[in-house]
């Protein structure tokens, strides 16, 4: 028997007043005349709570360019749903949290790229940090649990120290603390944002100290780099196995990122029910547990840990979703990570010109 999800990330919009360079929805992004209606997201929190989903994470794009969040909001706490919203802060006010905080909303994660203001908006670009740090007051002004997300990457990543403390100035109870993850427009800036080997190293230990330093007071959580990993990460828990992503247009995703595989076929929420798609969707089956595996992977004895890494990195780094993920060090194809790194830092020696890819504004 498959087990439901815990967990529904409703990608309510691609819409965003951010640019970032590291954004990981997919380069072609949905136009708002294909997103799902209100009455169709009520429906999925409806299912998604009859499922015995516990969580729901609000993002986008930015999910406060809805003007059904609120509605939204309210229908996911009467269907007893712990409610996240991930934003850009871009947008909200007293008011309009004061609103959400009434419909139900729990907890609030909110992004920031830099704790320099003209590093900040280079990262995001447009100007948007001295917005950010008010829309921080307000949350810490409230009673809902607050984190911020700190994107560590080349550029940023030897200001760490002074990022953790601007993040607490902020108010944050909890600091999530990632290195870029390679997806979407972070692949195709990965040139300008693949860290050195000593700012990773370095970031450790900033991490380690600060984890010490702030212990009882914030909460740190710390996500390494894929690409100097040498063990990958299972896909959200397993591909299938503990998520539902939906799309603005409805479709249903085991991960994030999936659409960038094209031999799959996803099944949109309009047309079947969350149930059908999770138990029955060929998207879903694909990679679901282990008997999909090939070559090393089929026999190795962290099959049941990994799953055999990210079927997404693997597509795009090796052209075949099947693939050992060659972050893994067990990889026949462990090479073509670290010659990319090698490449890029070889190539990139000076980036104080970064030729970004920035994400549309209008889409």
């Amino acid at each position: 028997m498959i087990a439901f999800p815990l967990s529904l990330v409703a990608e309510l919009t691609h819409r965003c007043p951010l640019r970032c360079v590291y954004c990981s929805n997919p380069i072609e992004l949905q136009k708002k005349e294909n997103e799902l209606n209100t009455d169709q997201w009520i429906s999925v929190l409806e299912q998604a709570s009859t499922m015995g989903v516990l969580q729901c994470h609000f993002t986008g794009g930015e999910p406060l360019l809805r003007e059904d969040l609120e509605v939204l909001i309210r229908h996911a706490r009467q269907n007893k749903l712990y409610t996240n919203l991930i934003t850009s802060g871009v947008g909200l006010n007293e008011k309009k949290l004061g609103q959400l905080v009434d419909a139900g909303l729990d907890h609030v994660q909110l992004s920031f790229q830099d704790s320099v203001e003209a590093r900040a908006n280079e990262i995001c670009g447009t100007r948007a940090h001295a917005t950010k740090v008010e829309a921080a007051k307000w949350i810490r002004k409230s009673s809902i649990a607050f984190t911020i997300n700190i994107v560590l990457h080349r550029k940023n990543a030897d200001q760490l120290s002074t990022f953790i403390d601007f993040a607490v100035e902020q108010g944050a109870q909890r600091i999530e603390i990632a290195h870029t993850q390679y997806y979407g427009w972070a692949f195709l800036n990965r040139r300008w944002l693949v860290p050195t080997y000593e700012q990773v190293q370095n970031s450790i230990s900033i991490v380690d100290e600060a984890k010490k330093r702030l212990l009882g007071k914030v909460r740190i959580d710390f996500v390494t780099p894929d690409y100097y990993a040498q063990l990958p990460k299972p896909c959200r828990g397993g591909w299938g196995k503990t998520t539902m992503v939906i799309s603005p247009s409805g479709d249903m995703l085991p991960c994030h990122s999936a659409q960038v595989l094209p031999h799959l076929k996803f099944d949109n929420v309009a047309r079947k029910t969350l149930t059908e798609i999770w138990e029955n969707s060929g998207a879903f089956q694909m990679y679901r547990g282990t008997e999909w595996m090939k070559g090393a992977c089929s026999n190795c004895e962290r099959k049941t840990i990994d799953f055999g890494g990210c079927r997404c990195q693997s597509f795009l780094l090796t052209g075949d979703a099947f693939a050992t993920d060659p972050v893994c060090s067990l990889s026949s194809q462990r090479n073509l990570i670290d010659n990319e790194i090698a490449a890029i830092l070889q190539n990139s020696k000076d980036d104080s010109q970064a030729k970004w890819n920035y994400r549309n504004f209008k889409i």
